[in-house]
């Protein structure tokens, strides 16, 4: 399952339960369609708080749509998580897509807070690790 919605902020993605490359491969077309009228610079707010560790076919077009959304203006985004794996998995996607510098990691079981943390990294660059 995932959900594609602009914000003023940027983009809000939503991926949850367990998603399969062919899904995968249809987010990142749908990404395409979202970012092709983007002008400027904006943000990314992602919710995982339900997915579930991705197979390595459709971690392959994650990195693949990750590096989409910095190509065409992404400056910040965050991640919401709350499964240790998924953070793991994750924070090594980034790093292999090149986006890992400009995102921040929020684990939503500890951090009551979470998506006001999320939003002000993306709009104001206060640092949720700080």
């Amino acid at each position: 399952m995932f959900k594609i919605e602009k914000k003023t902020f940027g983009f809000l993605l939503v991926f949850g339960e367990f998603i399969l490359k062919a899904e995968m491969e249809q987010w990142l077309q749908e990404s395409k369609k979202a970012l092709a009228g983007q002008k400027g610079s904006f943000g990314v707010f992602v919710d995982m708080r339900t997915l579930k560790p991705l197979p390595t076919d459709s971690q392959e077009v994650m990195v693949k749509g990750q590096q989409l959304y910095k190509q065409a203006g992404m400056t910040r985004s965050v991640v919401i998580l709350d499964n240790s794996i998924t953070t793991m998995q994750f924070k090594r996607l980034a790093k292999e897509s090149g986006i890992y510098d400009w995102e921040r990691y929020i684990d939503a079981s500890t951090v009551p807070n979470w998506e006001k943390a999320g939003v002000d990294w993306i709009v104001n660059g206060t640092d949720p690790d700080v």
